[in-house]
């Protein structure tokens, strides 16, 4: 059986049997949701801009997808750390194989929460402007989830304990959401920020999530696409090449 489809099963099953974890992990996006959506939403209305919860709605999305997908890959440091990886790495199979495996498990619990928090967002009162277009919006969140979950492989390979997560986490997963234009609109934007917005490869998920179930977007659906797909050919070939390069 393929190394590969080996390690995706782990990590789906790792996923699926843990309940509690699951249900924990709804709780900073439905923060998110129900006190902006609905607390900003008279401010956001009132500037003329419309519904707040729809408009945040796909950011809260990719905001649940980048948490799980980027920490997916900082999972090597409690495989590290309790063994599992030398095992793994022993193993009669090319790197390469282990580091796709994880990787493509990682992004697909990614997903699946995705798509845990949009069944949330449509019970708080999100509707997309064409339900035909969900695939797309499906396929934008495969990207980002693929792409964090490198990222997040080529983060951990580096890392040898757990010291350097908070780091991380605040300064790098924390200033790709805010600054990704989930929580605002990327339009009017200082000259700064702009630059800076457009820098952030979460941007373009986001941004094609919200052309797909909004019909709104602040670029070509198209520029989002290529910019995701060759963003995350680099991050894949970086993640692989520092995986490689793995001590235990």
């Amino acid at each position: 059986m393929s190394a590969i489809y080996i390690l995706w099963l782990r990590e789906l099953k790792r996923y699926t049997r843990s309940r509690s974890q699951m249900i924990a992990s709804l709780g900073q996006p439905l923060l998110y949701l129900l006190v902006l959506g609905f607390g900003l939403g008279p401010v956001f209305k009132r500037a003329g801009a419309g519904n707040y919860l729809q408009f945040v709605a796909p950011g809260v999305i990719g905001m649940s997808v980048l948490f799980t997908s980027i920490f997916s890959g900082l999972g090597i440091l409690w495989d590290r750390q309790f063994g599992f990886l030398k095992e793994t790495l022993v193993a009669p199979v090319p790197r390469i194989e282990i580091m796709i495996g994880r990787t493509l498990g990682g992004a697909t619990v990614a997903v699946m929460q995705g798509l845990l928090v949009t069944v949330v967002c449509l019970l708080a009162g999100f509707r997309p402007a064409n339900f035909l277009a969900v695939p797309i919006a499906l396929g934008f969140m495969v990207m980002i989830a693929v792409l964090f979950a490198a990222l997040g492989m080529a983060i951990g390979s580096g890392l040898q304990d757990m010291q350097g997560f908070q780091l991380i986490m605040n300064f790098l997963v924390m200033p790709i959401y805010f600054l990704s234009g989930a929580l605002f609109p990327l339009t009017g934007l200082p000259v700064a920020l702009s630059y800076v917005t457009k820098a952030d490869p979460l941007t373009y998920g986001i941004d094609g999530m919200r052309s797909a179930l909004l019909g709104q977007s602040a670029f070509d659906p198209r520029l989002d696409f290529a910019v995701l797909a060759v963003v995350g050919c680099l991050l894949l070939a970086l993640g692989a090449y520092r995986f490689k390069k793995i001590e235990v």
